[in-house]
């Protein structure tokens, strides 16, 4: 059975870790592009120098070209510029909207079986972008945010109650920013809701923190943004997909009706498969919960908007 090929676009931060751990997890042969010249291949031949040592075999292979991509498996759009000091939103979402379509029309030419996942900000709205551009089934166009959000949340509720990460389940649903909505009556510690072990103010406050668990990072950072969690959360995705696992991971999805939400990509769980998106949870909201997520639907929408979508 031939190997399985994952092309990551973008070799920044984010795109560099997310061939790391699709590397070190075996996942596929990876092929990294970037419009910079060297650079992807210079992070690629390094990467694939490591395979022996790590005991992964998979060819890493750096292009600032399509041709080398084509048929591949799964494509991981990272490419698209930080937002720069003086820089408006509106700024950003333009010329992120022109590097998602100049991605977008190399990838339908060269590998238009594949599918897409989308990394780049204002991620519910590029996610949009590539859908709309690409003519893909909404099964195969999926946003990475939720993983992310959700893992933060996790992380900061087993440091809280002094618990392993792996008694966690968080639950985060809406757009990817200060509108996400974290449900902490399905987040669970070993089957156990967070309700019952933490008070209303303690879990307001590791809310608060997962909304602003990218703005933390940045403030540290002060010249970046967050990547390890950011490349990690892509690669759940990414072995869910290429192993046909059926796994049920929080993630952008278009959505036709489901959540009361038509025409746009909003955080929801979804069950991820060989084709992609094969199903959308849907959960009973309670009327705030609702509320939440239409604030959220509403705030993407007006980014929808802004780009003519």
């Amino acid at each position: 059975m031939a190997r399985k090929k994952v092309t990551v676009v973008g070799a920044g931060n984010v795109g560099a870790t997310t061939a790391h751990w699709l590397a070190a997890a075996e996942l596929a042969d990876i092929v990294l592009t970037d419009i910079v010249e060297g650079i992807p291949q210079g992070k690629s031949l390094d990467l694939y120098e490591a395979t022996p040592i790590i005991g992964s075999n998979v060819h890493v292979t750096g292009t600032n070209d399509y041709e080398a991509t084509a048929n591949s498996d799964l494509v991981v759009i990272t490419a698209g510029l930080a937002r720069k000091p003086g820089m408006s939103r509106d700024d950003l979402l333009k010329k992120n909207y022109d590097v998602i379509a100049a991605t977008v029309k190399q990838v339908v030419a060269h590998s238009p079986n594949s599918i897409l996942i989308l990394v780049t900000n204002p991620l519910d709205a590029m996610a949009q972008a590539a859908f709309k551009l690409s003519g893909f089934s909404r099964n195969r166009v999926i946003g990475m945010a939720g993983v992310l959000d959700s893992a933060r949340f996790a992380a900061f509720i087993a440091e809280e109650l002094k618990v392993s990460v792996e008694n966690v389940q968080a639950f985060v649903l809406g757009g990817h920013g200060d509108t996400m909505v974290p449900l902490p009556r399905f987040t669970t510690v070993a089957g156990i809701p967070i309700t019952e072990l933490l008070d209303a103010a303690e879990i307001e406050r590791l809310v608060q923190r997962t909304r602003d668990g990218g703005a933390e990072i940045v403030k540290y950072l002060k010249t970046g943004s967050a990547y390890y969690a950011p490349s990690a959360a892509v690669v759940e995705m990414a072995e869910a997909i290429l192993k046909d696992k059926k796994k049920i991971l929080p993630c952008a999805a278009y959505l036709q009706g489901e959540y009361g939400i038509d025409g746009l990509f909003v955080g929801v769980p979804c069950k991820l498969g060989a084709r992609g998106i094969e199903d959308v949870i849907e959960v009973r909201l309670s009327e705030s919960e609702r509320a939440a997520l239409q604030k959220s639907a509403a705030a993407v929408r007006e980014l929808v908007a802004a780009i003519g979508l």
